[in-house]
């Protein structure tokens, strides 16, 4: 990795640089059982910004957000939110920390047997001590924050793809986080509904300044989303903007950002990444 890092050159330390961490990965060595999947990653999230993790199947981009949450270890390093290291928490530091946090699942993880209105009220009425009329007011004004009305009374299954995805997302912003984590956010949508929740994203992230951290495998999102791309490479990670990781003097990091991949680059598995 130190090699792929002194080929990348100073662009992306310059990108980087330039904004104020939230988020901080210092060192983070972590495996599951016999299958390592971080050697030493190190990276950051600016505090603000949409930031994208790439990565090949397997590269650990999901367990990056496992981490930042607290719901998993690392055997080795930091992960700080906000200053705080969650590797070091205990139950009550962690809850408080998560406190900060919204959490959009790949498949929207809502309760089958709850309706939408339910859905979002429950961490609600579980966590504060809001009458039911404050509470109505907060589902409402999120559901309307991503695009939805008249939809309190739906269950799941009587919902579209993109209308999970959107109830997902107005609960994982019930909260009011200061960190939106969104694991896979356009995986099985159409290409149109795709683009109405990255328009989404952006348009949240820009009217809020809330810091995003979007995992994907959608290159053209990524270069459409990202003020901060992560790539998650051979155990660890370079990062910077997506204009600047294009020019990286790597062929493989160059390859991996093409929407037209040569996939002969790809299988070669350079010497730099190896390293």
């Amino acid at each position: 990795m130190l090699a792929l890092r002194n080929a990348l050159g100073t662009k992306e330390a310059t990108a980087v640089a330039s904004f104020p961490a939230h988020i901080t990965i210092d060192g983070v060595a972590m495996a599951f059982g016999s299958r390592p999947v971080f050697h030493r990653l190190d990276c950051h999230f600016p505090r603000g910004a949409l930031s994208v993790i790439l990565g090949g199947s397997g590269s650990g981009k999901s367990t990056i957000l496992r981490m930042i949450g607290g719901l998993v270890r690392p055997q080795a390093g930091r992960v700080l939110v906000d200053g705080e290291d969650v590797t070091r928490c205990g139950e009550r530091e962690l809850y408080n920390v998560r406190r900060k946090l919204g959490m959009l699942f790949q498949g929207g993880a809502l309760l089958d047997s709850l309706s939408v209105f339910d859905n979002l009220a429950f961490p609600l009425r579980e966590r504060t001590r809001l009458d039911e009329a404050a509470i109505a007011r907060i589902v409402h004004e999120k559901l309307a924050a991503v695009g939805l009305q008249n939809v309190d009374r739906l269950l799941p299954r009587q919902l579209s793809g993109g209308m999970v995805k959107r109830v997902g997302l107005a609960r994982a912003l019930i909260g009011s986080p200061e960190v939106l984590l969104c694991d896979e956010p356009f995986s099985g949508l159409d290409p149109i509904t795709a683009r109405r929740i990255e328009g989404l994203l952006a348009r949240l992230n820009r009217a809020s300044g809330m810091t995003m951290v979007v995992v994907s495998h959608d290159v053209g999102s990524t270069r459409r989303l990202a003020d901060h791309v992560v790539l998650v490479l051979d155990g660890g990670a370079v990062q910077g903007s997506f204009a600047a990781l294009q020019e990286s003097a790597s062929p493989y990091v160059r390859a991996f950002l093409a929407e037209d991949i040569d996939e002969t680059l790809l299988a070669e598995a350079p010497a730099e990444v190896a390293g």
